[in-house]
Formats: structure tokens, sequence, C-alpha cells
């Protein structure tokens, strides 16, 4: 027969349960977009805007562009304009620990800075898609993109992190 008190140790016991199940629930959700292959999220941005003009690019690139060092980014897809007189570019780093993604965005932002420089009188069309460029991090994922499908891009990069 139940007592007071074991009906009490069973009430509790069923709400940690319950509260156990629901933070396992939610903590697995988030994890999954945390592993998600950058090669993944690029094939999802191919489908959303053209790459047309623009070469992929290797780590040197990325080190010449950016200045990351190799302990700072575990995997990326680096897309450039093929003319230095276009600003179009494309940048999906996922850095090793998410402590580091500030750091990765402050060395882009250098890098906008650099292209304004270099485009504001030079080529004001192009100035003007750097200033609309999209800079997002998002956990250990970081998206840069100066394009005229810097919306679909963004929209595709969040997709492929839900």
């Amino acid at each position: 027969m139940l007592t007071g008190k074991k009906i009490k140790y069973l009430v509790v016991l069923s709400a940690l349960m319950s509260l156990c199940g629901i933070l396992l629930g939610c903590s697995s959700k988030k994890e999954g977009a945390k592993d998600v292959p950058v090669h993944t999220i690029e094939e999802r941005i191919k489908q959303a805007a053209s790459m047309e003009g623009m070469k992929k690019g290797d780590k040197n690139r990325l080190k010449k562009l950016y200045q990351l060092n190799a302990d700072e980014v575990e995997d990326f897809v680096l897309y450039t304009a093929e003319s230095n007189v276009e600003a179009n570019e494309l940048a999906v780093i996922r850095v090793k620990q998410e402590s580091q993604a500030d750091s990765v965005k402050q060395k882009i932002m250098e890098r906008i800075e650099a292209q304004k420089v270099k485009l504001k009188d030079y080529r004001p069309e192009q100035f003007y898609l750097v200033e609309k460029h999209i800079l997002k991090v998002k956990g250990r994922y970081i998206l840069f993109t100066v394009s005229k499908d810097a919306e679909q891009i963004e929209s595709a990069f969040n997709e492929a992190l839900k």
C-alpha cells in the first residue's frame, strides 16, 4: 500500500524524470546544429545563389585574406571573385572552439575594411556590395558574404544549421 511519504517520493521522482527528458530533448536538437558539415552548408548555398564568376579557395587563400591560422579553423569553404576588381566573396568557417568565433569575426572585419578602402573610389558598385555584406556568427559557424544574393545566402546558411 502507498503511504503519503511514498506518494510524495513518486511525484518528485516523476517530475525530475520529466525535467531530465525535456532538457535532454532540447540539448540534442542544439547539438545537431553544431555538427553540420561545412560541405552541406555549401550545397545549400549553391542551391540558393549563383556562384558564377567565383572560384573556390584553399587554405593558403583563407590565410592570405583573413590571416587565419590552422589552429583556429576546423573546416571551411571559401569562394572569391575571379577578378581582383570584383568584390564577390563567400566564406563559411567552422572554428574549432566557439570561443574563437569573435577573433575570427574580427579578422574578417579587417578584410571588409580593406576592401572598402580598395573599392571606394575605384569601383563604386562593388563598394556598395561590400557595404551590404553579411557577417554572422552562429555557434561555431561564421558566414561572411559579399554578393547581390547575400540575403538568399544567409537564408540558406540559417536553414542548413536548423
